[in-house]
């Protein structure tokens, strides 16, 4: 307890950090976890930030994000990252209806619900299965293989997926072999250039003449954005608002009921779902807290189709399926963190092998290697209790910063992005990040590694159609299945 209360302060610090920055990150359509989060929690390790401020850090970003990324999914049909895109159809329905807002202001609130059930389910989970740690890890190396054969076979690539697995895996040992010939170990430049496979990818089509032409604009983009439509002060709440079955009326009669909601006070997740709304994220959060080792989108649309098939009223159905979906963008990243970190030390799910890798991950702070004997990732620095506590504190910062700022000025914030941010600064910023942190990883070989892992990955997750997720088991599979079935084998 003495040392909880002593690393509280850098624990808020962080979480607030991770809050701010992460919601307004959310808000930009596009910005994938994989590429965002990971690299900025690697950063947060790297400049020596304590074990708890760092993964509260990580649970805060990973929350905010997650509330902040339905904005211009829903006002913008934009997918704010890869698990926004589940989504989309359902928002274009409540975009087609003229109420854009209810489904905003739905999803981050099933969103909020689903982050403070998930983490005591998640740690419940996590606990019954550590008396299976050790033996789960002396299994690890067969794990990984099996874990990423299937994780790629649920990404949309299917069997394309397993296959593009064996050359990408065979990439990572040769560049292994190469890198250590100079006496250079690297692992950090591996998840960056995963992270950021896509951006590298498409950078180098654009230098493509024949590419440039056809990617060249006549002008600029239009987007459509739904209009701001505000609650009357002091309107009655509606049972369109409410998502109840009496029908959709008018989008402002609909907005009518969120009045108190864009008011000066806090706003309120369960005055904005109705009970139905409610049961549903929770059921949906519950369930999908223990499904840590399938892909977080593939969760996210089977829960929508559970709770779809189960209402037939069509307003009521829609509301209730995006309220879902969205609270379990928020169970299966808390729980896909937590499960692993508590129970087995090893990054044994999409997200701890994705955005969260540097939890496990980070030389010369965080090694992971089974394999090798050496385990030693924030695990080893947090008891389970520390877990709940931090995650909880994590979910609080998150609330605080990303519910009322996406409740109040969503539209706002989607307006400033369209017309003022210029996503050619985003992708140089991160590009500037990736560059100096490879660069201290291993000079000019880590820059060339994180460049040629970045090409080939973003190809297949361009072309093949794999997600980060399964690359970066990939990797695991390359430095942890293939050294453990060789020695089995005695090769």
């Amino acid at each position: 307890m003495e040392l909880l209360l002593q690393d509280l302060p850098i624990a808020v610090l962080m979480g607030l950090i991770g809050a701010i920055v992460f919601t307004l990150i959310g808000v930009v359509s596009g910005t994938d976890e994989t590429a965002t989060i990971a690299p900025l929690t690697l950063v947060v390790i790297l400049i020596g930030v304590p074990p708890a401020g760092v993964f509260t850090f990580f649970m805060a970003a990973a929350i905010s994000k997650h509330m902040t990324h339905a904005v211009p999914t829903m006002l913008l049909g934009i997918p704010g990252d890869t698990l926004a895109v589940p989504i989309l159809e359902d928002a274009a329905k409540m975009r087609a209806l003229g109420l854009p807002h209810l489904a905003l202001r739905k999803a981050i609130s099933g969103a909020v619900i689903s982050a403070f059930i998930a983490i005591p389910c998640a740690v419940l989970f996590a606990w019954i299965l550590s008396p299976f740690g050790d033996l789960i890890t002396s299994f690890a190396p067969w794990i990984f293989l099996i874990a990423a054969a299937g994780i790629a076979y649920s990404s949309p690539a299917k069997l394309g997926g397993v296959v593009a697995l064996v050359p990408f895996v065979a990439f990572i040992l040769g560049l292994q072999a190469w890198t250590g010939s100079f006496e250079v170990s690297l692992s950090i430049s591996y998840f960056l250039g995963v992270a950021i496979g896509p951006m590298i990818y498409d950078l180098v089509t654009v230098l493509v003449p024949q590419n440039r032409k056809e990617m060249r604009r006549k002008g600029p983009s239009h987007v459509f954005l739904a209009p701001d439509v505000r609650p009357a002060a002091g309107g009655s709440r509606s049972a369109a608002a409410a998502g109840g079955s009496a029908g959709i009326g008018s989008a402002g009669g609909a907005s009518a009921g969120g009045a108190k909601q864009a008011g000066r006070t806090f706003p309120n997740p369960f005055k904005v779902l109705d009970k139905t709304q409610v049961t549903a994220t929770a059921a949906t959060s519950v369930v999908s807290s223990a499904t840590f080792v399938f892909s977080p989108v593939a969760v996210t649309v089977l829960m929508g189709e559970i709770v779809g098939a189960r209402i037939k009223q069509g307003y009521q159905r829609v509301t209730s399926v995006i309220t879902a979906k969205n609270g379990t963008t928020e169970s299966t990243y808390i729980a896909e963190t937590l499960i692993p970190l508590i129970a087995f030390g090893l990054p044994l799910s999409p997200v701890a092998a994705g955005p969260a890798a540097p939890l496990f991950n980070a030389p010369p702070v965080f090694e992971t290697n089974p394999d090798a004997g050496i385990v030693n990732n924030i695990s080893n620095h947090l008891t389970t209790f520390d877990f709940f506590i931090f995650a909880l504190l994590g979910a609080v910062c998150a609330t605080a910063i990303a519910y009322p700022f996406a409740m109040r000025y969503a539209h706002a914030a989607a307006k400033f992005v369209v017309t003022k941010v210029s996503h050619e600064a985003i992708i140089a910023a991160f590009v500037g990040l990736v560059v100096v942190v490879s660069l201290w990883e291993g000079g000019l070989l880590g820059l060339m590694v994180v460049t040629a892992v970045g090409l080939v990955g973003g190809m297949l997750i361009r072309t093949v159609k794999v997600h980060a997720g399964v690359l970066f088991m990939g990797y695991y599979v390359a430095v942890l299945s293939v050294p453990g079935i060789l020695a089995a084998f005695g090769g």
